[in-house]
């Protein structure tokens, strides 16, 4: 059987640039760039989801065990979530903490029930009151290349109380606001490897804090949900009851 009209184009003997598809194409100017870049490609491997939590700590605790509580939920987590880590910003103040997690769904889960183990187990657990003010799912890109832990040694100090005259929403404006500034501020100082922004941020951006009476306001207000509702919301099925399904006879379709 032949076939007329259609010809075969013979492969070209020229060698297939195979170099050009294994080397990676990288337009920075330094190998720390390049190193920046390719941590960036390597922290988009899932769904990524960012996460804003405010508590209460007690004023005699120790700042250290904080920052220390946390890095070994981390690590405990990593072992059963295999690149998936955790990034944001943990805000140490006198009596209460800001903490932003950015990773994956099932990473920041068990971060919410390994507090709620210790809160139950626990007569006085070293972080208390725990609230979720928001959660961004889907988000395209990370605001923090690592993990920062900073203590705000000295007050936040403000004129006035806006909480007192500002509505909920007015704050949580503020309060997002505040917080993506100051994200977006670590994100261009702070190099990848390096420690971080320590315990200074008081003095190289105090017009970046919110003030702690914010985060002590968002703590007490009914509005958000604790990580035991707002587990057990998203554990629950939802099921919606149509009316249809509660009457007999069944009604007739068309």
């Amino acid at each position: 059987m032949s076939f007329s009209g259609h010809h075969v184009q013979k492969a070209s003997k020229r060698p297939f640039p195979l170099e050009s598809l294994l080397m990676p194409q990288v337009p920075r100017s330094n190998y720390l760039h390049f190193q920046e870049e390719k941590q960036r490609l390597q922290l988009k491997k899932f769904l990524l989801h960012r996460m804003f939590l405010v508590a209460k700590i007690p004023a005699h605790t120790d700042k250290k065990d904080i920052a220390e509580y946390y890095e070994q939920v981390f690590q405990s987590i990593s072992k059963h979530h295999l690149g998936e880590m955790v990034t944001g910003l943990l805000l140490i103040y006198p009596t209460s903490i800001l903490h932003i997690l950015e990773s994956s769904n099932g990473t920041l889960f068990r971060i919410l029930l390994d507090y709620l183990d210790h809160e139950r187990n626990e007569n006085e657990f070293l972080i208390q009151g725990m609230k979720i003010i928001v959660v961004s799912h889907n988000i395209p890109t990370r605001l923090f290349m690592q993990w920062h832990v900073s203590v705000i040694k000295v007050p936040v100090m403000y004129l006035d109380d806006v909480t007192q005259s500002q509505s909920l929403e007015e704050v949580i404006t503020e309060f997002l606001t505040q917080t993506h500034k100051l994200g977006l501020h670590l994100f261009k100082t702070v190099k990848v490897g390096t420690k971080g922004p320590g315990d200074n941020l008081h003095q190289v951006a105090p017009e970046l804090l919110l003030p702690e009476q914010i985060i002590k306001y968002l703590c007490k207000s009914e509005e958000f949900l604790d990580p035991a509702t707002f587990i057990q919301m998203y554990n629950n099925p939802i099921h919606v009851t149509l009316d249809s399904e509660v009457v007999w006879p069944a009604p007739t379709r068309f």
